[in-house]
């Protein structure tokens, strides 16, 4: 099965999200921070700080594990982001976006 990664980005404020998917998560943050060929949603809103993931095996799980928070009320994915992210800090904060190309962070983690 192919690993990917569900992830939600948010603005500096915190005021709006984004749940997305992808195969290469370093790669695709890298896309939103650059705010240049990212979805418009992401880029009007400016959303460029990855305050959650979780890494999914198979497309197929990915995709409705994706579908399964997109459709959660807000308060719901705080209390998720909170679990793995109390702070709601940039989880990519020290990652470059040379490293993005190949893949050279380790971005898995426990699930709470």
């Amino acid at each position: 099965m192919k690993t990917m990664f569900v992830y939600i980005m948010s603005n500096h404020t915190r005021t709006t999200f984004y749940t997305g998917v992808t195969n290469n998560l370093e790669r695709r943050v890298a896309e939103h921070k650059s705010l240049k060929g990212s979805a418009a949603f992401t880029s009007k809103y400016k959303l460029v700080d990855l305050v959650y993931y979780e890494e999914i095996f198979g497309t197929i799980e990915a995709i409705s594990r994706k579908k399964q928070i997109k459709n959660r009320p807000r308060h719901w994915k705080l209390n998720l982001i909170r679990e793995l992210n109390p702070e709601m800090m940039d989880l990519s904060r020290d990652w470059s976006s040379k490293d993005a190309d190949y893949g050279q962070h380790d971005v898995s983690f426990e699930r709470i």
